[in-house]
């Protein structure tokens, strides 16, 4: 047996050194729609067309603190054809997985780190979730690629008009 304190807290509270630290992961949101039930069941023959929508955000949880709270949205509207040859809603499915962090760099590298890194760690539990609830709503699970959020944070950066004052979102991805 070993005698290390390795999985302990700090002692007296002090925060544990180090440039990322995920202290908690939650579901904020999460609903699943099926408007066309039980109809939609009788009637889908293949598999219904799915657009997803991603948003990553992130926003201080205290004035000039380095604590964070980063959210990963994530929307699926699946359309399956129509028995009259339009198509219909065979569900619909919002998540928003969020984490909370302490972060501890310098202010040059606090939007990457946020945009990028933190949604990269919460990106797994959220694809879960939404693969389970797709599942248990009584259809193929939803199984999401996984995500350049490297990409996502640069193609969104010169959309961005504000920056880190407690106001708000701290950013957008």
């Amino acid at each position: 047996m070993s005698d290390t304190n390795a999985d302990l807290p700090p002692p007296n509270g002090a925060a544990p050194q180090g440039p990322l630290l995920l202290n908690v992961q939650y579901t904020k949101d999460l609903s699943f729609e099926v408007p066309g039930a039980p109809e939609i069941f009788a009637t889908l023959r293949e598999q219904p067309h799915i657009d997803l929508a991603l948003d990553v955000q992130a926003r201080p949880l205290q004035q000039g603190g380095n604590v964070f709270e980063v959210s990963l949205q994530i929307r699926a509207d699946a359309q399956a054809p129509g028995p009259n040859g339009g198509s219909q809603t065979a569900f619909i499915a919002e998540l928003v997985y969020c984490g909370i962090f302490t972060v501890n760099v310098e202010p040059n590298l606090l939007e990457p780190l946020l945009l990028v890194e933190c949604p990269r760690l919460l990106f797994p539990f959220a694809r879960n979730i939404l693969a389970d609830v797709t599942r248990d709503g009584g259809f193929p699970p939803v199984l999401l690629t996984p995500i350049d959020f490297v990409a996502l944070w640069q193609s969104r950066r010169g959309q961005q008009a504000g920056g880190i004052d407690g106001q708000g979102p701290v950013a957008q991805a």
